[in-house]
């Protein structure tokens, strides 16, 4: 069963029938469970949750510290190139992009010389990105930049476009550890009108694409929702469906959330509903109790105060000194095109200062490839 039937057998009518009427009680009886369901979710993500957010936060904490310890597990986004034939209104690297900013990719020496960098900092994980061009930066130069970063971390992840089975399946069998890949939104008609052009747009090729990195053998698998391209509450509920059938049908993968916030985007476009920093804690808060055993991922598009006030609330993942542009740690400088502006702009070793400072221990490397071999 893939999950466009659960998608679909999940429109947004029936999901706004599940919010609508929610009552002081149902949120009891959400925060007391140990097993949530959908509803007990939407109770927590409702407007009448939000007096009961220390409740849910205290509650969250302990799932987390039960789960995972006082660890918090730190990577690094490495993109290798922001050539790209999309045009998704609201990312700095569209193809109709009106930018002065210079587009290139990186050339394998160049590679090196970044993952040199990061594995100076300390670095042992890192997530590979590239724009949605499969003639610049297709299957076969990311497999050499999976496998040039395997020389120097022993966990590799990557962000590209949506890959076919065998495409993800020749990445594993390279070494690749992870697949992070964000439906941007689950609602079809809001999906068509941000992705306008290229293989992005073909919207049921997306979002089984995860499913397929998880059948081809990637160990960890990480999704979410842009927040801010639809109606946030809604893409929630699906990215807790998804989330769901994922553990059921990849349950060998290791499963993370991610919550992307648009903070700055192009001129072209303004956000229909992102959450404020109140209503994307509820977020966090509400999907830890519906998803004990999940990673959650936290990137440097958050501002560094409200980021250290999340250590303890769920967070099991957080990127660090980041750059979104191409060669962005050694090789290039700001005339390259960036993705989008980072809030947390501090270095690595002020971001590990706070997460000691929360009660938390930075964790460099949590698991080693050669568990998996026989």
């Amino acid at each position: 069963m893939s999950f466009r039937d659960t998608r679909a057998a999940w429109p947004a009518a029936r999901l706004e029938a599940l919010c609508r009427d929610i009552a002081a009680a149902d949120i009891e009886t959400a925060l007391h469970r140990e097993e949530r369901t959908l509803h007990d979710f939407a109770a927590l993500l409702s407007p009448k949750a939000r007096p009961y957010l220390e409740d849910m936060a205290r509650e969250a904490q302990r799932l987390t510290r039960w789960h995972f310890g006082r660890t918090i597990s730190l990577f690094a986004p490495l993109y290798l190139s922001n050539i790209c034939a999309a045009d998704c209104v609201y990312c700095g690297f569209s193809v109709r992009a009106k930018t002065a900013d210079k587009r290139t990719t990186l050339k394998p020496a160049e590679i090196r010389r970044e993952c040199e960098a990061l594995a100076a900092r300390g670095f042992e994980s890192v997530l590979l990105l590239t724009g949605d061009a499969p003639k610049a930066a297709g299957l076969d130069y990311i497999a050499e930049g999976v496998s040039i970063a395997l020389d120097y971390f022993p966990s590799v992840s990557i962000e590209v476009f949506a890959l076919d089975q065998p495409g993800y399946q020749r990445l594993t069998d390279l070494g690749l550890e992870g697949v992070t890949l964000y439906m941007e939104t689950y609602d079809r008609g809001a999906y068509a009108q941000v992705h306008l052009e290229g293989d992005k747009t073909d919207y049921d090729f997306r979002l089984d694409a995860i499913e397929r990195a998880g059948k081809a053998g990637a160990r960890k698998l990480s999704i979410g929702a842009l927040l801010g391209l639809f109606d946030w509450r809604l893409d929630a509920l699906w990215l807790a469906l998804h989330a769901k059938h994922l553990q059921k049908h990849c349950w060998q993968s290791a499963l993370s959330v991610s919550f992307p916030r648009l903070l700055h985007t192009p001129a072209r476009y303004t956000p229909q509903c992102p959450p404020t920093d109140a209503e994307l804690v509820q977020i966090i808060l509400a999907l830890r109790l519906f998803l004990p055993e999940a990673g959650f991922n936290l990137s440097a598009r958050e501002a560094p105060a409200l980021r250290d006030r999340l250590i303890p609330l769920g967070i099991t993942t957080m990127s660090a000194g980041s750059s979104t542009r191409p060669g962005g740690y050694a090789t290039t400088g700001p005339e390259v095109l960036e993705q989008f502006e980072v809030e947390d702009q501090r270095d690595v070793r002020t971001v590990i200062q706070a997460i000691r400072s929360a009660g938390y221990d930075p964790v460099w490397k949590d698991f080693d490839p050669a568990f998996d071999r026989e």
